[in-house]
């Protein structure tokens, strides 16, 4: 059992403010994933604040890459719960769960693709959103953007790069 006593003030303060800026809308997320199970969504929203309280390094980035890190961790908590009630058949509630997860793999994977577009170049994320957003060939989005075709095609190589890098960053990479 980990007491107070020894917690970091700094760790006390960065799971407050961790808290008091994600919670109501991780705790939306989870009653959502739950089925609107008040019970279950408390316990998803406990154990991720709980993981993101293990691993701080992950939360010293950007509120927006914390709250879609926490996010990507709550699906995997209610995912885990689902499996284990799919286990032990005699728990009820687990249709509800199972169609609230159905479209959440899009959602979550919506949100750290933009977090991680976020944290790319101007000039980067310019070319991957007109080459594979907009779905425009290499020459019309160097026509778009005012720049040569070779231009857009070094940065769309190290555009890709990048992005695969910060993807690992994030922990969703190979």
């Amino acid at each position: 059992m980990i007491t107070e006593d020894a917690v970091t003030t700094d760790e006390v303060d960065l799971m407050r403010a961790l808290h008091d800026e994600h919670a109501p809308a991780l705790m939306s997320y989870a009653l959502r994933l739950s089925g609107g199970d008040q019970g279950r969504a408390e316990d998803i929203v406990q154990e991720t604040l709980l993981r993101a309280w293990r691993r701080p390094a992950v939360l010293d980035q950007s509120q927006r890459s914390a709250r879609g890190w926490l996010y990507t961790v709550a699906h995997n908590v209610a995912i885990d719960q689902w499996r284990g009630r799919k286990a032990r058949p005699e728990i009820l509630g687990q249709d509800h769960l199972e169609s609230a997860i159905d479209g959440t793999d899009e959602i979550v994977q919506a949100w750290v693709v933009r977090d991680a577009l976020s944290r790319l170049s101007a000039a980067h994320r310019e070319v991957l959103v007109e080459c594979y957003f907009a779905g425009r060939t290499v020459t019309q989005a160097a026509a778009r953007i005012g720049v040569p075709a070779g231009t857009v095609k070094s940065r769309l190589h190290y555009a890709l790069h990048a992005l695969r890098l910060i993807l690992n960053e994030m922990g969703f990479g190979q």
